[in-house]
């Protein structure tokens, strides 16, 4: 049963009526452009088939009751007063602080509803459950009273929740892919304008997910330290952001920063780069080059591993098992803002068992965990069900 059959089917188990309103936001995997969308950059990320569903019925007051099925946990709050966090459950801020948000942009908003959340994005896996679910919240509102808010302005709800409520310091990338995905297609985003040019997936390659079952939280301190030095780094060049820096520029100064501090122009490096390899990889795409962008993907993730040092051993062991079986035709590296999470690999199909066996037979020997291993498909981006 899919989320969104399950959550009209807990709907009537729960609440003892029919819900009347569905919507479904998919999680994301990043192909490339790791930590670009906060430093206005650019990113490939595709929304997946795995994803979270909102279903529910209006009330006759004011009341927003939430069930949250995969939790067995409730949460209760009225839209007629000041929305404050519940300590006691973490998840809760994401639905709090989109409604939050909603009402600072539409003041009149305060229509109650009863509704069951249900969703199967792995949680703490790099996979962007948070954003699915912040997205499919806010489409819900938005429908349940009709609200003038577009897609992508539920996407930017959604990240200010995370930023200002819950307290992770994200981009935007996680909110806009899951409300703007495309069916089949990967989609470059640039993250300062908001402009989205879709690339087509040839139909013989897949996108690999696996969990290196390494949970995150990233709400725990080092994405948010990650921020501030790149801020410090735009700050010492003397711009908006990290995107107005040039290779050549970067390079022209770096003994100059490295000398003031050696860590941040290890991070300044890392998205200066990674920058140019998302542009370079959406060319490599287009061309059907899967040798090259594996190539960009390899770089990414070493430039991670390095300059950003956002990985784990364990996280660096599966992209190398799954490089060894793919070989020059496409390439993996860690996806997710790091310590943890999950790796994505761009594979011919032909190779999907190479990679699954290889991973298999190795992974749980060496760090004493079992992976989970995921065919995805690009998947579109938040619906009405």
């Amino acid at each position: 049963m899919n989320p969104q059959q399950l959550a009209k089917k807990l709907f009537i188990e729960k609440f003892h009526r029919t819900s009347t309103l569905t919507t479904y936001a998919p999680g994301r995997v990043n192909i490339i452009g790791e930590h670009t969308d906060y430093n206005e950059g650019f990113v490939m990320p595709c929304a997946i088939n795995y994803g979270t569903a909102v279903s529910g019925a209006k009330r006759e007051d004011k009341i927003f009751h939430v069930y949250a099925a995969q939790l067995g946990q409730y949460d209760k709050f009225r839209l007629d007063q000041p929305i404050e966090p519940n300590t006691q459950y973490k998840w809760t801020g994401y639905v709090r602080g989109v409604i939050k948000f909603i009402q600072e942009r539409c003041p009149n908003f305060t229509q109650g509803a009863d509704l069951v959340i249900t969703g199967n994005v792995p949680l703490s896996a790099g996979l962007s459950s948070s954003a699915s679910l912040e997205v499919a919240i806010g489409k819900f509102c938005q429908q349940l009273a009709d609200l003038p808010l577009t897609d992508t302005d539920i996407a930017l709800i959604g990240q200010k929740a995370e930023n200002q409520f819950v307290g992770c310091q994200c981009g935007n990338m996680d909110q806009l892919i899951s409300a703007l995905g495309q069916q089949d297609h990967l989609l470059i985003i640039d993250c300062r304008t908001l402009e989205t040019f879709p690339t087509p997936i040839p139909s013989n390659v897949a996108v690999i997910i696996v969990n290196s079952h390494i949970k995150h939280d990233l709400v725990s301190g080092e994405y948010n330290n990650l921020r501030r030095q790149c801020e410090s780094a735009a700050k010492f060049f003397g711009v908006k952001s990290l995107r107005d820096v040039s290779i050549a520029k970067f390079t022209e100064k770096l003994s100059e920063l490295t000398a003031l501090n050696a860590e941040i122009a290890k991070r300044a490096k890392h998205v200066i780069t990674e920058n140019q390899r998302v542009l370079d990889a959406m060319e490599a795409l287009q061309q059907g080059d899967l040798r090259r962008l594996g190539k960009l993907m390899s770089q990414s993730h070493q430039s991670m591993k390095e300059d950003f040092e956002n990985t784990v051993p364990e996280i660096d062991y599966l992209v190398e098992l799954a490089q060894k079986a793919i070989g020059e035709e496409g390439g993996a590296r860690m996806t997710g803002g790091g310590f943890g999470g999950c790796i994505v690999a761009i594979s011919p199909i032909n190779k999907v068992e190479q990679v699954r066996k290889m991973i298999a037979d190795n992974y749980e020997r060496r760090t004493g965990l079992k992976e989970d291993f995921y065919v995805c498909t690009a998947s579109q981006g938040v619906n009405v069900c």
